[in-house]
């Protein structure tokens, strides 16, 4: 079986910047361990697989399938307008775990309709965690959690920046991935942020669209905005553009550029 294979840059317009995901389409839906072997193959940290034939996304990394994905879906509508099935001005709508996702082709980005996470601000942060985080109790402005993942503000955006975690001894700890963020002080978004899930397979996420659906909630309550921006400050970078709606939902908006597309025998 030839499999076409496409490597997506998200949230980015430069090539080897912001998270690259890879993306595979087929008319009929792929066995569960065939996606899970194609990820694991491709080593980054989401391999999207869209079914034309139901419109059902999924997103795989390479050890784990996942509920919501923010950059492998703004990677599998890029393909989609790349391959002249999603036209500027006209939106399309994916079946996933998080339920029915709608993505809109504007002139140059792509908008995801997202549904907001809910924060819980009354987890308790172990001191086990905040060690393995390089972080001492000063460096906390607030956290919370969302799901199964937690969010800790910071005092500065250079202690976001200057982050380095003990991975070994995160996985040791029960979690499924953590958000640091802070208000951006040199750079002109927002806030800035990271984010680290080893839980499943990937130290650190370059640009994670999901996280952005709490850090909007989060920033947005905070600063009384509705429309923000975010940069995620990993080494490759990427910005995410949120605007808080009604329902429940958010919109997440960024780029995307294309640098590999193959056939993958299997």
């Amino acid at each position: 079986m030839d499999l076409d294979i496409y490597q997506v840059d998200a949230f980015t317009l430069q090539p080897f910047k912001g998270n690259p995901a890879a993306v595979c389409i087929t008319q009929a839906p792929l066995d569960v361990s065939l996606m899970q072997s194609v990820a694991n193959e491709m080593a980054l940290s989401e391999t999207a697989f869209l079914s034309l034939d139901d419109w059902r996304l999924r997103w795989f990394t390479p050890d784990t399938e996942v509920a919501l994905c923010g950059h492998g879906t703004l990677a599998t509508a890029h393909v989609l307008r790349q391959q002249g099935l999603l036209t500027p001005g006209t939106s399309v709508v994916f079946h996933t775990l998080s339920g029915p996702l709608i993505v809109t082709a504007e002139k140059s980005q792509l908008t995801m309709d997202f549904p907001r996470a809910t924060l819980d601000y009354q987890v308790p942060l172990p001191p086990t965690l905040l060690q393995a985080l390089s972080l001492k109790p000063a460096d906390v402005i607030a956290s919370a959690a969302f799901g199964q993942k937690l969010l800790l503000e910071l005092t500065e955006e250079a202690t976001v920046v200057a982050l380095t975690p003990d991975f070994t001894a995160l996985k040791n700890i029960p979690g499924r991935g953590i958000v640091v963020t802070a208000i951006a002080g040199r750079r002109p978004e927002d806030f800035v942020s990271r984010y680290f899930a080893p839980w499943v397979g990937v130290n650190e996420d370059p640009v994670t669209g999901s996280a952005h659906c709490a850090l909007a909630v989060y920033w947005g309550q905070k600063l009384g905005l509705e429309t923000m921006t975010g940069y995620q400050a990993s080494v490759r970078g990427g910005v995410v553009r949120m605007q808080l709606q009604a329902h429940g939902r958010v919109t997440l908006s960024g780029d995307a550029v294309t640098i590999l597309q193959g056939t993958m025998t299997v």
